[in-house]
């Protein structure tokens, strides 16, 4: 079972370094990225959704709410994600600076997925679409369709 004071203590402590670092060197940027992004947003969301983590590089899917429900995790500090498959159920977050998280789309993967209807797919396997698009695609979410938070 995981410690989720302990948690959230150390993203913020990884965020307030990152800040201080960024003080100490101005123009240079220390920002997280890559893996430890995506693992932390995973963390994130199992943690702050209830959901049971699968191995790292599951392919498809990331976690399982306990009724079955695979569930795709996308995190970033950027304004897109990508994919590139379609997922049951997708749950994107932005992370912030001090460590929390936004939730930018709680929904069906099917309907991000239909975003990419028609459009050839780029040379790196991957389809891209803007946390702009995702917002305004998770407004017309039902709550019957979301994954509800239990923190």
């Amino acid at each position: 079972m995981i410690d989720h004071d302990k948690f959230q203590s150390l993203v913020m402590q990884l965020y307030s370094t990152v800040n201080e670092l960024e003080a100490m060197f101005p123009g240079r940027h220390f920002t997280p990225d890559g893996h430890l992004v995506g693992s932390l947003g995973e963390c994130l969301v199992a943690d702050a959704y209830g959901l049971k983590l699968k191995t790292a590089s599951n392919k498809g899917y990331d976690a399982i709410t306990p009724n079955g429900l695979r569930v795709e995790i996308k995190a970033t500090q950027s304004n897109s994600v990508s994919f590139r498959s379609e997922p049951q159920h997708t749950i994107i977050i932005k992370i912030m600076r001090d460590g929390t998280f936004e939730e930018i789309y709680n929904g069906p993967g099917s309907v991000v997925w239909q975003q990419f209807k028609g459009k050839r797919l780029p040379s790196n396997g991957q389809y891209q679409i803007s946390l702009n698009k995702l917002r305004r695609l998770n407004e017309k979410v039902s709550q019957a369709d979301r994954v509800s938070r239990v923190i």
